[in-house]
């Protein structure tokens, strides 16, 4: 199967019978990253974690805090 990452436009080849390969096919939606891109996403978040600043807000808000 032929993929394309978003970020560099670089095309690769992956297994067809690999799982990745059957997200990609079944939720379109969902996006490959080749791995020098996936290396370097995953490097700045480390950073930013580091930074201290960086906050997860994994909390949901009620509809009393949205009036």
């Amino acid at each position: 199967m032929q993929v394309k990452c978003t970020i560099c436009d670089s095309v690769e080849s992956i297994d067809d019978h690999c799982f990745e390969a059957k997200r990609l096919r079944n939720k379109r939606i969902l996006m490959h990253l080749c791995q020098t891109c996936y290396n370097r996403v995953g490097k700045k978040t480390l950073a930013r974690h580091a930074t201290g600043k960086f906050r997860l807000y994994s909390e949901k808000k009620t509809v009393d805090e949205f009036i």
